[in-house]
């Protein structure tokens, strides 16, 4: 009698346990089918700031944050002038995979957001520019200083070897050929296109309509907004207040930014490096009239 007497009582006192476990595996199993949005509890940010001359740091924030299942959203903070081709299309596939990943992604342009930065924000589910931001700047340059006359004066000769006609293409040291001409404009052709389809895709812009103002121009906030390249005139804190809106998270909800250690440091140093050497950094970039003054 006392052995049973023992046994229901272990059975009474093991009951809750025994319950909170299974009902703890019916939650793990459900949540691992859908997630809900019962279970975000914080908001993503992203900040873009400076020329864009590397995409990997972006891209796996982004990454970070559509793979979290706590993050409802991503505030995505864009001061950029542009940079290289390259990274800002990498980082433009990015923010496309995070929007269709169900999650929202809203923009909020800085100071400038152009070429190279509007690129990058295009994809976006909603676009926040202040009146005053710079933005637009659809099209592609690429500067090549000649040095030719200046070495003359200097007495210094460059001696270029090479196996290849076009090798040495855009060679500062020599004039450039009408052939060398031809291919390079055909290269930047090809890049404002793909610049310009890429924009009509995300904006929903029919190209016909988005080819007369995609010809390198500038816009302000309020000038992008009647041209339809983005959504809301309003400050970083009313794109952070929309955010909230729309996943239902309050004024307390957790911001997390996952933006790795010493990424600023190597960002400034980098930065200082192409504005001292700018010839290490010749590439074709989309962004717009500031070439001259970034990298030269």
């Amino acid at each position: 009698m006392k052995a049973l007497q023992r046994t229901g009582l272990a059975l009474v006192i093991s009951a809750p346990v025994i319950v909170g476990m299974v009902l703890l595996v019916h939650q793990a199993r459900t949540s691992s089918k859908t997630v809900s949005s019962v279970g975000f509890r914080k908001l993503g940010v992203v900040q873009l700031e400076g020329v864009i001359y590397e995409a990997a740091s972006i891209v796996k924030q982004l990454q970070q944050l559509r793979e979290d299942n706590l993050i409802a959203g991503v505030l995505m903070r864009v001061d950029s002038p542009g940079g290289g081709t390259a990274p800002s299309q990498e980082i433009h596939d990015a923010v496309w995979e995070y929007r269709e990943c169900g999650k929202p992604l809203i923009v909020s342009m800085g100071n400038v957001a152009a070429s190279g930065g509007y690129y990058v924000a295009c994809p976006a589910r909603r676009i926040f520019a202040d009146a005053g931001t710079l933005t637009g700047s659809i099209g592609v340059i690429m500067t090549v200083p000649l040095y030719k006359e200046l070495a003359k004066k200097i007495g210094i000769e460059m001696q270029t070897f090479k196996a290849g006609d076009y090798k040495d293409l855009a060679n500062p040291y020599r004039t450039i050929s009408p052939q060398e001409r031809r291919m390079i404009q055909g290269l930047l052709e090809d890049t404002h296109n793909q610049f310009i389809d890429d924009v009509a895709k995300a904006r929903s812009i029919e190209r016909e309509v988005l080819l007369p103002i995609a010809d390198g121009r500038i816009f302000t906030g309020r000038q992008a907004l009647k041209a339809k390249l983005i959504d809301t005139l309003g400050s970083y804190e009313a794109a952070l207040a929309y955010l909230r809106a729309i996943t239902g998270l309050g004024p307390t909800a957790r911001i997390v930014n996952k933006k790795e250690t010493g990424t600023r440091m190597r960002e400034w140093f980098t930065s200082e490096i192409i504005h001292a050497f700018p010839h290490i950094y010749r590439v074709f970039t989309p962004i717009g009239m500031h070439c001259l003054a970034v990298f030269e």
